[in-house]
């Protein structure tokens, strides 16, 4: 295989391993990026046939809690102990804290998945073969053995101190032949472009069924196919992924959903029965016809606006998935041809809010995707006063304007319509114009203890509702939000008892 640059606090580790008489490989994600030539490779792990007691004895700082083997250190860790063995290294403190923690995993065995996810024996394993068997995909199975970093003659420190260049732009890293070792053909299957289990895709899906998900989203992730017989293992399996928690559901799903290709994502669940699992509320909405501008029907509609739509937040794609998701139940036929879904942006917002706990999304997470599913249906007409835009902009939120936006232009463009149109591009004017607006009882220019001072009183309800009623007439702009017009409407509200 060719030289591959290698970071130096990893190929210390690996060294570190092997000078002691273990054997040690890189493995995982980092292998399969490195063969489709993706940089910027933050997630690094390491399989040794040390155990973790013989890591914790070479590796300083390191730490492990966990009963499989997995023994994990900070990079800025392994650069510290780098310089107190006297190698020249100097990288920035904002860097290694970017990176995620090396994992270095010892060669293990597992047996028995009782439930669904973690294994119930753990025995640490004798080979690089017999631990990467146990791997989810042959793209994650590969691993890498490091050869010899360029001109080196003796030691890491060596190399590093007598080697590097400080104009070279990747000082830090060494240029390394590494010998690929591919037991399954992942390379094979990266060339073809196919997600294929290792060994039996019915055992692997036994294991841990939310693999059956993962396959799914590194589908989307890597714009791959599910290999046949994986494809046909997850449509007689899809039911196993109920035994999943939704935490886990949920982490998976947002990674489909920030793909470069969650519709495509979304649409090979339905196909292999992993939406009825997860998502049943949209399998309502297949068939379900619409009028007027509409060229598809409420499922096709509702999975090529997200398909559509620019916004990278996964939460805004997953409430463009969901905007419409009310319509099945809300629908009435008027007159042969037309249907009508009359408040289905209520009905969406329940189901939303259940898929949410089910999902369990954090408070958050859900009020924003309430909020987004909840308000999809905003109109705008030139004759709309600034306190009606203001209005609007409070009920979404400020910081949720931009996400509604993107929300409208998937929902339009998925609708066979254009992205945008004279009316949305007014109403965006108008909302910049009144975005920074008071839009809360906060944002007046006097407080409680200024109203207190003015009218010489002691805290209590009348503060609160006179504060109230200044606000609501800022926003219906027959109240500037000037101090000595606010202070003087103050005194007029007291003397009304207000």
């Amino acid at each position: 295989m060719t030289d591959v640059k290698i970071p130096a606090p990893l190929l210390y580790v690996v060294e570190k391993l092997e000078a002691a008489g273990f054997e040690a490989y890189v493995v995982g994600g980092a292998v399969r990026d490195i063969l489709l030539k993706k940089g910027g490779i933050k997630d690094w792990d390491i399989t040794t046939g040390a155990t973790p007691e013989q890591v914790l004895g070479l590796i300083s700082e390191s730490f492990y809690d966990n009963a499989f083997g997995t023994v994990m250190v900070a990079p800025k860790h392994v650069v510290a102990q780098m310089k107190g063995e006297g190698v020249d290294i100097d990288w920035s403190e904002e860097e290694l804290n970017s990176w995620d923690v090396f994992d270095i995993t010892t060669f293990r065995s597992e047996g028995g998945y009782s439930d669904r996810r973690r294994p119930d024996v753990v025995e640490w394993g004798k080979s690089l073969e017999e631990d990467v068997a146990r791997r989810d995909f042959t793209i994650n199975a590969m691993a890498l053995k490091m050869q010899k970093a360029k001109g080196k003659d003796a030691s890491y420190a060596e190399a590093s101190a007598g080697k590097q260049n400080d104009k070279e732009k990747f000082k830090n890293y060494l240029e390394c032949e590494v010998e690929l070792i591919d037991y399954f053909e992942g390379k094979r299957d990266l060339q073809n472009k196919l997600i294929r289990t290792v060994g039996d895709p019915q055992e692997r899906f036994d294991e841990d069924a939310l693999r059956m998900m993962r396959a799914i989203r590194f589908g989307g992730e890597l714009s791959f196919s599910i290999e046949e017989g994986t494809l046909s293992a997850i449509k007689e399996k899809a039911a196993l992924i109920k035994e999943i928690s939704g935490e886990r559901v949920r982490d998976e799903l947002l990674k489909i959903m920030a793909s470069p290709y969650p519709a495509d994502g979304i649409k090979l669940m339905y196909t292999s029965g992993l939406l009825e699992q997860v998502l049943p509320e949209l399998l309502e909405a297949v068939d379900v016809p619409q009028g007027g501008h509409h060229i598809y029907d409420v499922w096709n509609h509702m999975v090529e606006s997200l398909r559509e739509c620019p916004a990278r937040d996964p939460m805004v794609r997953l409430a463009t998935l969901l905007h419409d998701i009310g319509k099945p139940r809300t629908m009435r036929r008027q007159g042969p041809r037309g249907v009508t879904f009359y408040g289905h942006e209520v009905v969406g917002a329940r189901l939303a809010a259940q898929i949410a706990d089910r999902l369990r999304l954090s408070k958050k997470q859900k009020a924003r995707l309430v909020m987004l599913v909840r308000w999809h249906m905003f109109t705008y007409d030139p004759k709309m006063t600034d306190a009606a835009i203001r209005r609007f902009i409070r009920r979404v939120g400020r910081e949720n304007i931009n996400d509604m936006m993107m929300l409208r232009v998937g929902d339009r463009k998925g609708g066979g319509s254009r992205a945008t149109s004279w009316r949305l591009r007014e109403l965006q004017e108008r909302i910049g114009e009144n975005l920074y607006e008071p839009m809360g009882v906060g944002d007046l220019v006097i407080d409680g203890n200024e109203v207190m001072q003015a009218l010489d009183i002691k805290p209590g309800p009348k503060v609160g509702k006179i504060l109230n009623q200044l606000f609501e007439e800022v926003m219906e702009d027959k109240l500037p939000n000037e101090k000595e017009k606010l202070l003087e409407r103050t005194k007029e509200l007291a003397r009304a008892s207000v």
